[in-house]
């Protein structure tokens, strides 16, 4: 298992029970001189040149003078409308002063740019971490970071990247839903563009779902009925593996024998050494919560090819009543749910589902899925 550092914010701190708890929006160190980084880009300024365009005007109503977090969503169907929306949201923080970043697939960024007068000291690129997790806590240290720096107020420019592009929709949804309590006290403005040429419909549900405030292309904002803050999320199809018979299949394993099972599973695969130790945690972890907080009996399954290993892990319980548990470190416990922020933060795709008949994590590792239809 891959070591994050003694600065890491789930050690030496209070984390929620893994089946409950409220995330909390927080001060994140950077990590400590000496010790090993969390696996994730910095943010690095940018400003690239670009064709000169006019700002946007301030509004007599300034969002500037709005308390906490505004977190916004636009469903665009062109670039013109993606240009006309969140272009202006951007330009429109540069006018005021606050930094904007741009955290979301380089193409997008490059696009926005182009929208915006230039230089611009304040538009700031933030790398997209393919984990949520990660990529909520680099965009957490960033905003701490501008904020103590002197900003009044930071703009994110967001949105997951598009599951038609081989992206795991699940942990994404559950960090759209995510970014609005974590930041919640903080006076930060996120706004998340969706394009709908490319974005499934059991997804734009769910980005309804995730944010509080909608942006109208003509720039507009107005309240979003949709809001379900407690909803569950859509999820993924059933992984392209799962269509063949598991390697391995278990009732009530112990977490020494599910380690074990899946040692053996993954032994003829080409996992790196982290990728390995990272599974046999994970499943470890799952199955050990299962039994803990869940209802007998426990199912550990694993499929494995040459490239990637998949455990799915399933009990008869409700599972936790936080949709966000592994997506951010919580409080409340100083041990119970760290193993799931650690398979969040390690693994390449997590995902959870809450069902009428039980609870289940789904956990891979190894090179990335080929993309899945919607």
């Amino acid at each position: 298992m891959r070591d994050f550092g003694a600065d890491d914010p789930v050690r030496g701190q209070a984390v929620a029970p893994e089946r409950g708890g409220r995330p909390r929006y927080q001060a994140v160190p950077e990590p400590a001189p000496g010790s090993r980084p969390a696996a994730a880009p910095s943010a690095v300024s940018t400003a690239a040149p670009g064709p000169r365009a006019a700002t946007a005007p301030v509004p007599a109503s300034s969002p500037r003078d709005d308390p906490g977090t505004g977190h916004e969503t636009v469903l665009c169907s062109s670039d013109p409308d993606l240009l006309a929306s969140a272009g202006s949201f951007a330009a429109e923080g540069l006018a005021l002063g606050e930094p904007v970043l741009l955290a979301c697939a380089p193409e997008r960024a490059d696009l926005l740019r182009s929208r915006l007068a230039t230089p611009a000291p304040g538009l700031l690129d933030l790398p997209l971490d393919p984990r949520p997790a990660e990529a909520l806590l680099v965009l957490r240290r960033k905003v701490d970071e501008l904020l103590r720096g002197g900003a009044e107020r930071v703009r994110v420019v967001g949105g997951a990247p598009s599951p038609r592009a081989g992206a795991s929709w699940d942990w994404w949804a559950r960090f759209e839903l995510a970014v609005t309590e974590v930041f919640a006290d903080a006076p930060v403005r996120v706004l998340c563009p969706y394009d709908l040429r490319v974005t499934p419909d059991r997804v734009v549900t769910d980005v309804l779902r995730a944010h509080p405030g909608l942006l109208r292309p003509d720039g507009e904002r107005v309240p979003n009925p949709g809001h379900a803050p407690g909803a569950v999320v859509a999820g993924d199809p059933p992984h392209p593996l799962e269509a063949a018979p598991p390697l391995v299949d278990a009732l009530d394993p112990t977490p020494a024998e599910a380690r074990r099972a899946v040692e053996r599973a993954t032994a003829a695969t080409a996992l790196t050494e982290d990728e390995h130790d990272d599974v046999v945690y994970a499943a470890s972890e799952a199955v050990t919560n299962g039994l803990s907080h869940g209802r007998a009996p426990v199912r550990l399954r694993v499929w494995a090819d040459r490239e990637r290993v998949l455990v799915v892990v399933t009990d008869r319980g409700q599972g936790p009543p936080n949709r966000l548990v592994g997506i951010v470190p919580t409080e409340g416990s100083s041990t119970a749910g760290l193993g799931l922020w650690l398979t969040h933060r390690t693994c390449r795709d997590v995902a959870l589902t809450w069902a009428p008949d039980g609870f289940t994590v789904r956990v891979l590792v190894g090179a990335p899925s080929p993309p899945r239809e919607p």
